[in-house]
C-alpha cells in the first residue's frame, strides 16, 4: 500500500510540472510547431498556375531601298507549327538573297550599258485556305517585277501534313497528273469559260482556232486544298496565273470545283480519308 500511495503521489507532481510549464493543463500545438520547426501547411488553390505561352505569331518582312523593293510574309496558323515555320524562313532567306544578288547584278548592267534602272521587286504573301486537325491548307500569291514593262504574279500552294509533319504540294495527294486532270478537266473548262466570257464580253468558242480560246491543262495548274466543314477536304482551287488562260490583261483567275467520286478514285489510298466527296 505505501509503494502505492508513492507512486500515485510522484504520478501527480509530474503531471502538474509540465502544466505549469506549458502555462495550461493541455499541449500548445502552435508551440510544438515552432519547437520541431515543421512547415505550416499551405493552400493548393492559392498556388496559380503558369501563364501559358503566348500564341504563334506569324511573320511579315519588308525592305525598300534604291536596288530593291523585298516583301515576304506568313500567317500565325504556319508559324504555330515548328517545321513549317522554319519551312517558310529558309524560304525567304533564300527569295531575298536571290532578289539582292540579281537586283545588284542588274544595276551594274543599267549602268553600263547607259539605261536607267528600276528597281527589282518580289512580294509573297502566304495565306490559310483552310486549317483543320490533320492539316494545314496554304496559299501563296507571289509578284516579281525585273525590269521590262510590267511585272509578273504567280502563284504557290502547299498542305502540312501534320500526322507526318511534313509539307507536301497538293497534286502529290493523287495517283498522278493524268488521274487528276481526267476527274477535273470537263468541270473545269466549263467553269473557266463562264469566266472568261464574262471579262470578254462574248462567249469563248474554244475550236475557233483564236489564242487564249482552247482549254488549258487544270493539273498543270497551281492547285489548292478547301474544306466547308473544317474536317476534310471538299473543295480544290485552281490558280491560273496571267497569260496561261488570257492575255494579261484579263489577269487571272480562280476556279473552285466540288470534289466528287472521281475526285475520290484519283486519290493515292493512304490520303482519302482527309477528302469527302460532296453531295
Amino acid at each position: 500500500m505505501r509503494y502505492g500511495g508513492l507512486v500515485t503521489v510522484l504520478a501527480l507532481t509530474m503531471t502538474g510540472a509540465m502544466a505549469a510549464c506549458n502555462g495550461s493543463g493541455s499541449p500548445d500545438p502552435q508551440r510544438s510547431v515552432a519547437a520541431t520547426g515543421a512547415p505550416e501547411a499551405t493552400d493548393p488553390a492559392s498556388e496559380a498556375p503558369p501563364p501559358p505561352p503566348p500564341p504563334a505569331k506569324g511573320r511579315t518582312e519588308k525592305e525598300e531601298n534604291e536596288v530593291f523593293a523585298f516583301g515576304y510574309s506568313y500567317p500565325d496558323a504556319a508559324a504555330a507549327i515548328p517545321g513549317l515555320r522554319d519551312l517558310l524562313d529558309q524560304r525567304l532567306d533564300a527569295d531575298k538573297g536571290d532578289l539582292v544578288s540579281s537586283a545588284r547584278s542588274g544595276k551594274a548592267e543599267a549602268a553600263k550599258d547607259g539605261f536607267p534602272y528600276h528597281a527589282y521587286e518580289r512580294q509573297t504573301d502566304w495565306k490559310v485556305v483552310t486549317n483543320m486537325p490533320g492539316w494545314l491548307s496554304l496559299s501563296a500569291q507571289h509578284y516579281e517585277f525585273s525590269g521590262g514593262a510590267h511585272g509578273m504574279t504567280v502563284f504557290d500552294s502547299l498542305v502540312w501534313d501534320r500526322g507526318a509533319d511534313t509539307a507536301r504540294k497538293p497534286a502529290d495527294l493523287f495517283t498522278g497528273q493524268d488521274a487528276l486532270r481526267s476527274a477535273i478537266q470537263a468541270p473545269f473548262c466549263d467553269a473557266l469559260d463562264k469566266q472568261r466570257a464574262k471579262k470578254r464580253g462574248e462567249p469563248v468558242a474554244r475550236d475557233s482556232g483564236q489564242m487564249f480560246s482552247e482549254c488549258i491543262d487544270p493539273a498543270a495548274q497551281t492547285l489548292i486544298l478547301g474544306s466547308t466543314n473544317r474536317r476534310t477536304f471538299d473543295r480544290i482551287g485552281v490558280l491560273v496565273a496571267p497569260y496561261e488562260a488570257g492575255p494579261y490583261a484579263e489577269g487571272s483567275y480562280e476556279v473552285t470545283l466540288p470534289v466528287t467520286g472521281k475526285v475520290m478514285a484519283a486519290l493515292k489510298p493512304q490520303y482519302r480519308s482527309a477528302f469527302s466527296a460532296q453531295p
